[in-house]
């Protein structure tokens, strides 16, 4: 157990720092729109943490899936499932995934994107993986036990990105785990960001988080924040636009 323990500390290690997170949404004069979550592994982090394991990696994948694929493919198990599941489920059937892992060019990326009707249909992107697995798999919906939740509304000239955290018990548990991360890292030169751009066809009149920058024509905007606070803290990446 000790070791096994061990292991999955090792792999949370990897995931959390040794990462880049890009969010970027584009919303039309109509509402309408496209999101997209880029996670991209940082190879000099990545490098320092394998050290001569690194050279040995040999791995290739490089698929592309709608996520409807994975509710007709396993159609025989989704038709069971009871009604409020199905609609979840649902909810990311045009969600569309791209994941490349490539050990000879150095780049590992899960792309996930959707185009919209509206912001507020847009699910939570970051736990598509986890319901296509589900799905795979024939799992319960292991997603939900993720501690937060993401969401976006956006009315009149009020855009919102929303965080609700839904299991404050594993919240603490994921902080305890992260700073004790931290603190056995603190000699590494890593690169962990978590980046928000955001584009709007008129021009941004206020942002609530102070540390926005904007484009030129103030219709766009970008936030960074270190991956590792987003994760204690995921709360520090709920923002409000209002437009003119």
């Amino acid at each position: 157990m000790k070791t096994q323990r061990c292991f999955l500390s090792f792999v949370i290690l990897i995931l959390i720092v040794s990462c880049q997170v890009t969010e970027t949404i584009h919303i039309n004069p109509d509402g309408s729109g496209t999101i997209e979550t880029v996670n991209l592994r940082d190879e000099q982090s990545y490098m320092q943490l394998m050290g001569s394991d690194y050279a040995a990696e040999e791995k290739f994948i490089d698929t592309t899936y709608v996520f409807i694929e994975y509710i007709t493919k396993y159609a025989a198990d989704f038709v069971k499932l009871p009604v409020n599941e199905k609609e979840i489920f649902n909810k990311y059937k045009d969600v569309k995934v791209h994941i490349k892992k490539s050990s000879f060019d150095k780049e590992f990326r899960t792309t996930i994107s959707l185009n919209f009707d509206k912001i507020e249909n847009v699910p939570d992107l970051y736990k598509t993986e986890n319901y296509a697995d589900n799905l795979k798999h024939n799992y319960a919906l292991a997603a939900e036990e993720h501690y937060y939740a993401v969401s976006y509304t956006f009315i009149g000239n009020t855009f919102k990105r929303k965080i609700i955290i839904t299991d404050q018990e594993e919240l603490t548990k994921q902080q305890k785990k992260i700073q004790e991360i931290q603190s056995q890292l603190a000699g590494f030169k890593l690169v962990q960001t978590y980046a928000l751009c955001y584009h709007f066809s008129q021009k941004i009149k206020s942002v609530s988080n102070s540390r926005a920058i904007l484009s030129d024509d103030k219709k766009s905007l970008r936030i960074e924040f270190a991956l590792a606070d987003c994760y204690q803290n995921p709360e520090i990446t709920a923002l409000e636009v209002i437009l003119d």
